[in-house]
């Protein structure tokens, strides 16, 4: 298995995000808006987490596309990858464990934009 990435406050948050349902895929504009982090910063955390193998991705159907109303743009799905979210608990503990503060914060509402 890769490194474990560096646990930012912002990767943090995006973690916390995806562990609160661990099956579900979700897509970026999603976790942007469940963890209070632009979606700018949301991209990068998600492509190093799936560089290291903690998640998988892929594109929406189109067919599912074509049933939206209004039409919009095809969506990249994330979940985590077999024994991703068990590396994600371990490395959140890692990081709450030795002292961490940005382990123990979530920024407020509309804070993290």
């Amino acid at each position: 298995m890769a490194k474990t990435p560096r646990m930012t406050l912002q990767t943090q948050l995006v973690l916390r995000t995806l562990l609160e349902s661990p099956a579900k895929a979700r897509y970026g504009l999603e976790l942007s808006q469940t963890a209070g982090l632009p979606t700018g910063t949301i991209h990068p955390i998600l492509a190093r987490l799936e560089n290291t193998g903690w998640l998988e991705s892929f594109w929406e159907d189109q067919n599912e596309i074509e049933k939206t109303d209004p039409p919009r743009p095809r969506r990249r799905y994330y979940r985590f990858a077999p024994h991703g979210a068990e590396s994600a608990r371990l490395a959140l503990a890692a990081a709450y464990q030795g002292g961490s503060l940005s382990a123990r914060l979530r920024p407020a509402d509309g804070l993290g934009s």
